[in-house]
Parts: structure tokens; C-alpha cells; sequence
């Protein structure tokens, strides 16, 4: 559960950036780029703290948690990538 709402969060971010890039299109043309990779490292940073939190709090192992990672923020990053291939191009 608590990985979908990780999951959930992330998209709805994802959505909050996504939505600044296009208010601030008009004036600014790289906004799109910028909010990409904004949103990339910041969700970065949330998700290698779920990890930290992970391991050293919950007493996971590092090999357990890292496919949670990549899971976190590999589809939320895929997603971005393909929103800012196709729609903010």
C-alpha cells in the first residue's frame, strides 16, 4: 500500500510541475526542460530518502530496497521523459 501511495504522490507532482511548465511556456520556452528535470531530481531526492528511511529505520537491507526504488522513481521518471517527448515539445 505504501508504494502505491509513494507511486500516487509522485505522479501527482509530476502533475504540479507539468503544470507550472505550461503557465510559464508562453514567456519562458525552456520551462518544459526545466520542469522535467526539476521534478527528476527532487522526486530523486524523495525516493532515495524512502530508501534511507528503508534501511536504516525499518531495518530493510539495501538489496531489498532497491528494486523499491527503482520501481518509485523509475516509472514516474519514464513517465516524465515521455510527457516532455510528447506533450511539452
Amino acid at each position: 500500500m505504501r508504494t502505491a501511495l509513494f507511486l500516487a504522490a509522485g505522479f501527482l507532482l509530476l502533475a504540479a510541475f507539468f503544470i507550472l511548465a505550461r503557465l510559464f511556456s508562453q514567456n519562458y520556452p525552456a520551462a518544459g526542460s526545466w520542469a522535467t528535470w526539476a521534478f527528476l531530481l527532487l522526486w530523486l531526492a524523495v525516493t532515495g530518502a524512502n530508501m534511507w528511511v528503508g534501511v536504516n529505520k525499518a531495518g530493510y537491507g539495501v538489496a531489498e530496497e532497491l528494486p523499491i526504488l527503482a520501481l518509485l522513481f523509475g516509472v514516474p521518471a519514464v513517465v516524465a521523459l515521455l510527457l516532455r517527448w510528447k506533450v511539452l515539445s
